[in-house]
């Protein structure tokens, strides 16, 4: 069987796994695509690190579907953004063109319930031309099927209660400034915590709008509730921001953030279902100071009680990899928008990728 073939769109911190674990598993590089001028023409071996030239140069980004509609390569994978507004237009593309695509975007992993214009949208190109779209990476495993898994082996549940922080100097300047990471109090209140300060009404038409920023859980407990067979009676958001207890400065922003500033910012969402459990999640990305760490604790309350705590996770890597060990489920899904509550836990992959498909 013939290798897999793919490209990668957005060149920077997470195309180096990304591009690297691929060529690992045997799939074959064939396009890669960035907006920054100072990576277009380099070869990517430049970006994953590699000292023997791999034949594939970095093309601008507006060359994606002129590229996509003469090589139709098996899959793509999206690292750039967090929001899938801003993601839509790559994904498009492969929709439009029949390519499969995997997209690390945050809010691409349940976008139905923060976006479902652009969800249906893409969705409804996707299965006209046979592809399928998705979106993975950390929280398909860690927030996702983790807990999943965890409830499988409980007899009852009344609540669920998840934590899990990042440093946002590891994923780019977007997801920084998503964050509220630099900004003062008086700023993050304005650009950020205000957004939540409306009625569950007013936040419905926001929604609907296509104008709603979500944090990662609330894209989540939607996961999860899907996985579990749960019916989301109302569900709420709410932001506050970390705030620097001395000067800490951002390789990222490329700033020193002032003592009382914001570093970033801790969201909790909170979702009553209809079963009678309750879903508080929290996600905190901030820039971290030289003693703090990722970390991931959740405990399933009910009979019995149950906590996991992961403390110093790989989150970049294992975000990575969980994207490309999705690749040969993503070219077997059915056509269409299909979130991984609908697939099965993601597996390790010990072959070469093309040896898991079932249909090209």
């Amino acid at each position: 069987m013939a290798k897999i073939t793919m490209v990668q769109y957005g060149c920077g911190k997470m195309s180096v796994y990304t591009m690297r674990y691929a060529l690992e598993k045997g799939v074959k590089i064939v396009g890669a695509f960035d907006i920054d001028e100072s990576k277009i023409g380099k070869d990517i071996s430049e970006i994953i690190g590699s000292k023997k030239k791999l034949g594939v140069k970095i093309m601008h980004a507006n060359q994606f579907d002129t590229f996509l509609k003469k090589n139709k390569p098996d899959v793509a994978i999206v690292t750039t953004m967090s929001l899938i507004a801003d993601v839509e237009d790559a994904l498009a593309i492969c929709a439009q063109n029949g390519v499969n695509a995997i997209t690390t975007c945050e809010e691409a992993f349940y976008p139905q319930n923060s976006n479902p214009t652009i969800f249906e949208k893409l969705d409804k190109v996707a299965k006209a031309n046979g592809c399928t779209i998705c979106g993975s990476g950390y929280q398909d495993v860690f927030w996702g099927n983790l807990i999943t898994v965890l409830a499988g082996a409980t007899h009852n549940i009344t609540k669920i209660k998840g934590r899990s922080s990042y440093n946002v100097e590891d994923y780019g300047i977007a997801l920084a400034r998503a964050h509220g990471a630099g900004l003062t109090l008086q700023q993050f209140e304005k650009d950020v915590a205000s957004a939540d300060n409306i009625s569950p009404a007013a936040r419905e038409k926001i929604i609907k709008s296509g104008k709603y920023a979500p944090s990662y859980m609330w894209n989540v407990n939607g996961w999860l509730c899907s996985q579990l067979g749960l019916t989301v009676k109302s569900q709420t958001q709410k932001c506050v921001p970390e705030i620097a207890k001395s000067k800490i400065h951002s390789s990222t922003l490329k700033m020193d953030i002032k003592k009382g500033d914001c570093t970033g910012m801790s969201a909790v969402v909170t979702t009553i279902t209809k079963e009678g459990v309750v879903l508080e999640t929290e996600c905190v990305g901030k820039v971290y100071d030289k003693n703090e760490f990722d970390s991931n604790e959740w405990t399933i309350y009910g009979e019995p009680d149950t906590t996991v705590v992961i403390n110093r996770p790989s989150t970049v890597e294992l975000t990575c990899a969980s994207c490309i060990n999705r690749i040969p489920e993503v070219i077997n899904a059915p056509s269409g928008y299909v979130t991984t509550d609908k697939y099965a836990p993601n597996s390790y992959k010990a072959k070469a990728l093309e040896k898991y498909l079932i249909k090209r």
